[in-house]
């Protein structure tokens, strides 16, 4: 493995990074080998003493659909008073692509590695995931929302203790080229330090 590996390619690919607008994403969606690929490459991420802490939930063809199902009866428990269009908008949100991964972030809480340094390293899965589709050719958005903070849904989906949702992550084909959006001005965020007086 080299060191390095420069590519203007991927410089431009990172320069350019922007997630697709969630009510953007269509048919087709990488398949289950082409998603295989893509979640073997998002798992090469920093990972404090090999840890792995983390773990990917996809939802693909009709599951999308009976989780849907699942979290909009949530939806409508967590409020009595909901609408039902709030409760068909809850079952439409795995809809919103071809392909949803929910990635876990599952720290091993017993282990000398800081929790904090585990849950950093499941962020960095859902960026390396949105980074290897785009350069694969697809589209996609890291949402949390609601589904990603619910106890209930956390049950459905099988969570152990200590494990929650670092993100969902929609992925297919984009219906418009992503706008750009205001960024940072770097000089209010770049600090170089020096040693006090």
């Amino acid at each position: 493995m080299l060191a390095t590996r420069p590519s203007a390619d991927a410089r431009a690919l990172l320069a350019l990074r922007r997630s697709a607008g969630k009510q953007f994403l269509t048919e087709p969606g990488p398949s289950p080998e082409a998603l295989d690929e893509l979640l073997t490459i998002a798992a090469r991420v920093p990972d404090h003493r090999k840890l792995n802490p983390w773990r990917f939930i996809v939802f693909e063809g009709d599951a999308r659909v009976e989780f849907g199902k699942a979290i909009a009866k949530i939806h409508g428990s967590n409020l009595p008073d909901a609408e039902s269009q709030d409760v068909i908008h809850a079952a439409g949100l795995p809809l919103r692509a071809p392909v949803m991964v929910a990635v876990i972030s599952s720290p091993d809480h017993t282990h000398k590695t800081p929790v904090w340094e585990q849950e950093l390293s499941a962020g960095a899965v859902c960026h390396n995931l949105l980074l290897a589709a785009n350069a694969s050719g697809w589209a996609g958005v890291w949402l949390t929302e609601w589904l990603a903070f619910d106890k209930q849904v956390d049950a459905v989906l099988g969570l152990k203790e200590g494990e929650r949702v670092a993100g969902y992550i929609y992925l297919g084909t984009a219906t418009m080229a992503s706008l750009e959006r205001p960024r940072a001005d770097m000089s209010e965020k770049v600090t170089r330090w020096t040693a006090p007086a």
